[in-house]
């Protein structure tokens, strides 16, 4: 069985499927909202749409859970308890995906660093597969897998959640901060959760971290298991670092082990991408990358030659003097406030969406110093508006329509309008993709 149609658990139907296996699909949705499902049942699968019937779930050998299914769901919760086997999509493709694989954690910069390496390994001639948490689920990729290939996969907290065996050659956390505490209930099972990307690495792997980040350096107690762990490279933008990546004045080096001499990788003003933040996400992809094989020169020539990801601090437009920009991806407080700080002010900042348990009086700080407005939108606007009152100014517009009309009026030349919301889409939208392309067209729109 898999539970869950999105793009996920439809991929992974049709990898069981063209395997041999029988395969039934559940869907809490009714069937009238499954756009898939006629194609579904013309190509023989089994169908239960509308709820999830326990005595269907009983009957199966194996469950695959798509990761936007919690594993709290009551059916999920009565048959694992009856002993049923449960594993999430990528547990089930890394069972099958040949050669070799670099996988990307962390609560922000995971498809910026994915992509990147993605990117870096493809101009050193290496056959390069990326998917994941991004575009291509892992079943999907295996097909295309060989032994001579590298998988670069993006990993969420959701997928963590229901591997067994997943045992990425190279595993990075970038960073550890609140996030999807509404659907994990705590900050320390969600970090718990992010730790699970080294669970099943041994001595023979890799484990990158970010040597500035407390949270994410606890992992590394997480990865040696009677001395059995991953090999533990670090990164950092402030320090030099005995064995990983760092940064010394105005350049980026690479130490290949303890002891060895700094490798001068690339100066950090030919890194293309906003934001202080994205300095970090390059070290981390220098450290896989050189950990893969590829050369210093050939990671210098990609890094400077890569684009920022779609919906990350993506510039749109500039109209009046006002630039507009797109971080429809910051669906948390910490990816808000890195947007911002990539900015020295003038700001209307757009925030609001489906709230996930965050505190945003955090970023108090922030706004007093660079934001000129706040401009709420979503089914979390109360909240913000709540817990932000006095810290600065806040306008209601209740659709992102509205918001960028407004931010359209308010803005004189010099301001930015930003789009970095610190909440999921799913209130308004299908996903944080559709917001940030709705966001566009209405910026494109403007006279």
């Amino acid at each position: 069985m898999v539970v869950g149609l999105g793009k996920s658990g439809l991929a992974a139907a049709h990898f069981l499927k063209a395997r041999g296996a029988r395969v039934t699909v559940s869907d809490a949705r009714p069937a009238t909202l499954i756009a898939e499902l006629s194609g579904l049942l013309e190509e023989g699968f089994m169908v239960e749409a509308g709820s999830h019937g326990l005595l269907t779930f009983r009957r199966q050998d194996l469950i695959v859970v798509s990761p936007g299914v919690p594993l709290s769901t009551p059916v999920l919760t009565q048959v694992r308890a009856m002993g049923a086997h449960i594993i999430g999509e990528l547990e089930l493709g890394s069972q099958f995906l040949q050669g070799e694989v670099i996988a990307v954690t962390g609560s922000n910069g995971k498809t910026t660093t994915t992509t990147l390496i993605g990117e870096i390994l493809k101009a050193s001639g290496r056959p390069t597969l990326v998917g994941g948490n991004i575009g291509r689920p892992v079943t999907a990729m295996v097909d295309e897998s060989m032994t001579e290939s590298w998988s670069v996969v993006e990993v969420s907290s959701f997928q963590l959640e229901t591997v067994e065996t997943f045992r990425p050659r190279i595993a990075m956390v970038l960073n550890i901060t609140p996030d999807h505490l509404d659907r994990h209930g705590s900050f320390a099972t969600y970090a718990a959760l992010k730790a699970r990307i080294t669970a099943f690495q041994t001595a023979e792997d890799f484990l990158i971290l970010n040597g500035e980040d407390k949270d994410t350096q606890l992992v590394a107690a997480k990865t040696v298991p009677e001395g059995r762990g991953a090999q533990i490279y670090w990164f950092s933008t402030r320090r030099p670092i005995k064995q990983g990546a760092f940064v010394y004045g105005d350049s980026i080096f690479f130490v290949p082990r303890e002891g060895a001499k700094p490798e001068p990788v690339m100066p950090v003003a030919e890194i293309p991408l906003a934001g202080a933040h994205n300095v970090e996400n390059v070290l981390a992809a220098v450290c896989a990358a050189r950990l893969a094989g590829v050369a210093s020169e050939t990671i210098r020539s990609a890094v400077a030659a890569f684009k920022a990801v779609e919906h990350r601090l993506e510039f749109v437009r500039e109209l009046g003097g006002v630039k507009y920009y797109n971080d429809s991806k910051a669906t948390n407080v910490d990816a808000t406030m890195k947007a911002v700080e990539a900015f020295a002010g003038g700001i209307h900042l757009i925030l609001g969406g489906k709230d996930k348990g965050s505190d945003y009086r955090v970023l108090e700080p922030l706004l007093r110093e660079r934001v000129k407005t706040v401009i709420t939108i979503g089914s979390a606007a109360e909240k913000i508006a709540h817990q932000l009152e006095g810290v600065v100014k806040i306008e209601g517009a209740e659709t992102l329509e509205r918001a960028v009309a407004f931010a359209h009026g308010a803005a004189v030349a010099g301001d930015t309008v930003l789009l970095a919301p610190a909440c999921a889409s799913f209130d308004q939208f299908e996903n944080y993709e559709q917001r940030g392309r709705v966001f566009k067209e209405l910026v494109a729109a403007l006279p």
